[in-house]
């Protein structure tokens, strides 16, 4: 599916994970096929290519129960994810390992 294209998406926002990284979590649904997606997105202001994403399919559950406090241990928990952004140089790759939320 990578790369993903932000207009291919209705979004919801749901805030801010202050217990981690301060990622903007976000809970996004594919406007093709309704796939549901956790978007969890880092920025930090001040460090240029610092920008990157993590993304993992939710169930509609999911989508449901997801929180802002939930997000990095339901993504960490994950046996592969996409990632993208500036700090990867990449518009969206898929990454068959588990991530370790450490190494954010």
């Amino acid at each position: 599916m990578a790369p993903f294209w932000y207009g291919d998406f209705n979004s919801r926002y749901l805030g801010i994970d202050d217990n981690g990284p301060f990622a903007n979590v976000s809970v996004e649904e594919c406007k093709h096929c309704g796939q549901k997606w956790l978007q969890y997105l880092i920025e930090e202001e001040g460090f240029s290519k610092s920008g990157r994403w993590y993304r993992v399919p939710l169930s509609d559950e999911g989508a449901a129960s997801v929180s802002p406090a939930t997000a990095l241990q339901l993504l960490s928990r994950r046996s592969w994810h996409f990632r993208g952004g500036s700090y990867f140089n990449s518009t969206g790759a898929r990454c068959d390992w588990q991530l370790d939320p450490a190494n954010l």
